[in-house]
């Protein structure tokens, strides 16, 4: 199991795995079970927007066991909550905002 941490910008978490852009997250949430995710909205020009990765997420029935939402747009993390919010299954929990610093030291611990 793996943590991901989707943004083209920010620096990466220890103990979680980067995607630098929506195709990357993807294909990872296909190929890996995923137990955190956090996601950023605006990734780039030209590029798959947090929301386009959450759209394909619901399409797709890829749901990690927690997301965050760390991204700094406050209209891009409404969106991909609601769409997150009405359509994920019980056992996904979503976080309204980035993850706490207890989470992020949790992992970073676990991964020594």
């Amino acid at each position: 199991m793996i943590h991901l941490y989707l943004d083209d910008w920010r620096a990466c978490p220890k103990g979680f795995a980067l995607a630098r852009n929506g195709e990357e997250c993807l294909m990872m949430l296909r190929e890996c079970e995923v137990d955190i995710l956090s996601l950023d909205f605006e990734l780039g020009p030209d590029q798959m927007s947090g929301g386009d990765v959450v759209a394909a997420m619901v399409v797709e029935k890829l749901y990690p066991r927690q997301i965050y939402l760390h991204t700094s747009s406050p209209w891009g993390r409404r969106k991909m909550y609601e769409m997150l919010y009405e359509n994920m299954p019980a056992s996904v929990t979503v976080h309204n905002g980035p993850m706490p610093d207890e989470v992020i030291r949790k992992v970073a611990g676990s991964s020594s």
